[in-house]
């Protein structure tokens, strides 16, 4: 660390360990975010939440190679108390950043400071570099990120056996949002090229890897199944920083003449969508945790396809098993799962209407009556007058969705 460069301090809750994850698990996230982008600008610091937690519970294979340092609750800064961890703090400043999202985006942020050269991670951040930027309060992906996925977990694990034989319904809902058609900002010219490689014939797909590449994957990462389909393609270009790569050099007359409406939908390939995000970083030490409990368990992951088949493809980002290996993470070697659609509609089903709401445009979250009820709850009465001009609505369908409440940008 350059000695202009002023000292932060990263706080991380610790419960306790199980199997190889520290938890809360927005600890395990934490350091193993730091794994990836090899970063050692903070100095970590575990904070026990138990009264008595002895030294040995600090050692090499709780957080890799990084040096962490074990302190009470009370000897953290006071701007820090007041906080739920994990937070930053820049060392005898009062400015703090707490959360989950705000800590990782952070973390993301000043490794790329600090090395340039690190534009994979600066893409963690995704398109315009709003990958969990939202707040869960606004933001279901977010919230499902962030709060939902490590809570269910983290309940399925410490559950008795008798009381965990279901899937949580976040973890059906996250498979759910797997299957969802894509979004992305060059979607019409990604969606043209599906078309034209679905006109050419499934044995035309192109191929990801050159061979240089692949040799350096090798090296560290063994991609064992090339790609096959253009999302992955495209995907797997974006990790490796080349071009992506074309169907065919030029669009056919009659690729260009089809209408958007017509073209094909695109995949998932990660968490989001086509392109390797933070957002993957999050959800693996928690997906993990749950496969391998529920591999334990005896349990048949055959309705969870799409996750199955997430968990294989992130394992083969360059870099995620070198952090694994650090966090002492043995990741999973699941087989290929197809799913018999009637059990996994079955499955799905049994999702919560609330969790149910998350797939659409649900209402926005708020509003002036929780905020009434507490002024009331404390003496305090709001008086009400008519609006000025009750006649007025707002067509929200005929606005861009940035503008609603509900979008939370």
């Amino acid at each position: 660390m350059k000695d202009n460069v002023a000292e932060e301090h990263l706080y991380l809750a610790f419960s306790h360990q199980y199997r190889d994850s520290i938890f809360p698990l927005h600890t395990s996230i934490s350091l193993f975010l730091l794994s990836y982008c090899d970063c050692k600008l903070f100095k970590v610091f575990l904070v026990p939440t138990g009264e008595d937690v002895g030294d040995e519970c600090v050692t090499k294979n709780l957080a890799g190679d990084l040096e962490v340092h074990l302190i009470s609750r009370c000897q953290l800064p006071v701007v820090v108390q007041s906080c739920t961890l994990p937070a930053v703090v820049v060392k005898d400043d009062k400015f703090c950043r707490a959360g989950l999202s705000v800590v990782l985006r952070h973390i993301i942020q000043k490794t790329f400071e600090a090395d340039p050269s690190k534009k994979d991670v600066l893409e963690l951040l995704g398109f315009k570099k709003t990958c969990l930027k939202a707040c869960a309060e606004v933001s279901q992906w977010t919230r499902l990120c962030e709060i939902s996925i490590p809570l269910a977990v983290e309940r399925f694990l410490t559950a008795s056996p008798e009381h965990c034989q279901a899937i949580p319904p976040d973890i059906l809902l996250l498979e759910r949002k797997l299957g969802e058609p894509v979004r992305v900002h060059n979607d019409d010219k990604i969606r043209r090229q599906k078309l034209q490689q679905q006109k050419a014939g499934a044995k035309a797909a192109v191929p990801v890897l050159g061979e240089e590449e692949t040799e350096e994957l090798k090296s560290g990462e063994v991609h064992e199944h090339p790609p096959s389909s253009l999302e992955l393609s495209v995907a797997f270009s974006k990790l490796l920083a080349q071009e992506a790569p074309e169907a065919i050099n030029r669009e056919a007359p009659h690729i260009r003449r089809t209408k958007t409406s017509d073209l094909p939908l695109l995949d998932h390939v990660f968490a989001e969508g086509l392109y390797f995000t933070v957002a993957d970083l999050v959800l693996l030490p928690c997906i993990h945790q749950f496969l391998v409990s529920s591999k334990k368990q005896g349990k048949n992951l055959v309705n969870l396809p799409l996750i199955s088949s997430w968990y294989r493809r992130v394992q083969e980002v360059p870099g995620v098993k070198k952090a694994a290996g650090k966090c002492n993470m043995e990741l999973l070697q699941l087989p290929e799962l197809v799913s018999a659609p009637g059990e996994q509609l079955q499955d799905l089903a049994s999702v919560p209407d609330e969790l149910e709401e998350d797939n659409e445009d649900s209402h926005f979250i708020g509003g002036p009556r929780p905020t009434m009820t507490k002024l009331m709850e404390n003496g305090i009465e709001a008086k009400f007058s008519p609006h000025p001009c009750p006649s007025w609505t707002l067509d929200w369908t005929s606005l861009p969705s940035a503008v609603s409440p509900g979008e939370g940008e």
